[in-house]
């Protein structure tokens, strides 16, 4: 009897959530490359979704991981037992942020930060509508997904949160629609999904003149952009606009599963009566996450990698050229390339798969490749890359 592959397992056992996965079966990760079982090896241009800034399998985190587990793993985790890996990574991650940022809450992922924050705002403010934008990738939990800015991701799942507002994305006028019944506006300094889309600082300076004359919170969404991908630890230093409420997930745990919403203590304590408990999480700020995370964090800023990303981010415009490309947006170590079509996109796609290079497209933008690759990959690893995707955008057309 023949056995049964880990490839027939997947199709059997585990949930698709899309009709042409990658498929790529992996053996190892380790720096900026994929191994799969076949032995090739393939340059994550992804970074897992900007997860591994640092690379993939650093020798310091996995050590932070070992020493952690053999520790303690799991103990509840939510502010009742005081532990070293929480305590350390706050206080690391506050010393690198604005005094209005000093209260952390750890949770499991980017989404739950997010639906943390929401909560915050309406808690804080005693109002209920939120103001989001178009394009805006925020989590695909239900109130993350009333403030996603795409009507075709929202529409199967409604009905969702009442009094959300979508306003256009780096548009001065719309500005004047928040008024004095905003909680909160969330907003992303450079939007993702969209196709990396920067934001223009004028117009964040405006939304947060706004925020400040009606007391609605700022909350700022650097679940992707955060720990150095724009060129700064944080992409809302480059445009000196500071949050009321910073989110931080992705690479904040150094490959383990980690999110945050920070803000300030005063805000937070907003959530420890009436009702008491008034957010809870069961595995948010697990201590071998925060360890690894700690750990990671020591690197990046260590490393010297995000003082490299302007450099890296001048090799990609200056090289990156290709008459099959459309269009390009940048910021930092991440770059969309648009072209004609989004079925030419997938085909580049699948092309730069087999030339060994993992990418994909954006929610919001099929048309559109996506490149982050780890912020340690080198200025030869970086123009190496480039050639394939010049490559396999040539054996496309």
């Amino acid at each position: 009897m023949s056995r049964i592959t880990n490839r027939q397992l997947f199709f059997q056992h585990l949930a698709q959530t899309s009709d042409q996965p990658i498929g790529i079966e992996v053996a190892s990760a380790k720096g900026i490359y994929i191994q799969d079982v076949n032995g090739k090896a393939f340059m994550d241009m992804i970074s897992g979704f900007s997860v591994c800034n640092i690379g993939h399998s650093h020798p310091d985190v996995i050590k932070a991981i070992q020493v952690q587990v053999e520790q303690y793993m799991h103990v509840i985790v939510y502010g009742e037992f005081i532990q070293s890996p929480q305590v350390q990574y706050a206080k690391a991650l506050t010393q690198l942020l604005p005094t209005n940022l000093q209260s952390v809450y750890f949770t499991s992922s980017g989404a739950e930060a997010v639906e943390g924050a929401m909560k915050l705002a309406k808690r804080v403010t005693k109002r209920t509508k939120m103001v989001a934008f178009e394009g805006a990738y925020h989590g695909s939990t239900q109130g993350a997904l009333s403030v996603m800015g795409d009507e075709y991701f929202r529409n199967a799942f409604r009905p969702l949160l009442p009094d959300v507002l979508h306003l256009r994305y780096n548009n001065m006028e719309d500005v004047d629609l928040i008024d004095d019944t905003v909680a909160c506006v969330i907003v992303e300094f450079v939007q993702a999904e969209s196709g990396i889309t920067p934001a223009n600082k004028e117009w964040l300076l405006a939304l947060r003149k706004k925020c400040d004359d009606l007391c609605a919170l700022l909350i700022v969404d650097e679940i992707q952009s955060a720990f150095g991908r724009t060129g700064s630890l944080f992409a809302f230093e480059g445009y000196g606009v500071v949050p009321d409420i910073l989110l931080i997930a992705k690479a904040l745990g150094g490959g383990l599963p980690l999110g945050a919403f920070i803000s300030s203590e005063k805000m937070m304590s907003t959530l420890t009566d009436n009702p008491v408990l008034g957010h809870i999480t069961t595995f948010g700020g697990n201590p071998v996450s925060c360890a690894a995370g700690l750990a990671a964090l020591n690197v990046l800023q260590s490393s010297g990698w995000i003082g490299e990303v302007k450099v890296k981010e001048s090799l990609l415009v200056e090289q990156l050229v290709h008459a099959g490309i459309k269009h390009r947006n940048y910021k930092g170590l991440w770059m969309s390339l648009q072209f004609d079509s989004a079925a030419l996109t997938k085909k580049i796609a699948a092309n730069c798969v087999a030339n060994g290079i993992i990418t994909d497209w954006f929610l919001f933008a099929e048309d559109r490749i996506r490149i982050a690759p780890p912020l340690c990959i080198t200025i030869e690893e970086l123009g190496i890359a480039i050639e394939k995707i010049k490559l396999s955008i040539s054996q496309s057309l």
